[in-house]
């Protein structure tokens, strides 16, 4: 089983950066990952995920605005987020798992969140 810690959360002003972490344990070389996100009241949705080889998928909502890599040497992914709206408000949570589930939910592993928000 993979520990996952996701940092980096806050608050942001719209059109504002942030970058999320998710330093994972033991390691994440041979894993497939993915960030999700969870507003009130809403269903967790994939933001995006990451797969062995380096390969990126990306929501609809988000293509263009943020990017997902990982550096196997650290055991960290990281999900840069440009131009921030207020929709984009939301728990941030990383995922992990041996098999390739895309942005769907069916990871084993996954961190407690970090919460984003994000003013008008």
């Amino acid at each position: 089983q993979v520990q996952l810690v996701e940092s980096g959360g806050g608050s942001v002003q719209a059109g504002g950066p942030l970058r999320l972490s998710c330093a994972a344990s033991p390691y994440i070389y041979s894993h497939y990952m993915g960030w999700f996100r969870q507003s009130p009241g809403k269903e967790r949705e994939g933001v995006s995920t990451i797969v062995i080889w380096g390969s990126t998928r990306y929501a609809d909502s988000v293509k263009g605005r943020i990017t997902l890599s990982k550096d196997n040497a650290k055991n960290t992914a990281y999900l840069q987020m440009n131009s921030l709206k207020p929709e984009d408000t939301a728990m941030y949570y990383c995922a992990d798992d041996r098999e390739d589930y895309g942005l769907k939910t069916g990871y084993d592993d996954w961190g407690q969140g970090t919460q984003v928000t994000v003013s008008s």
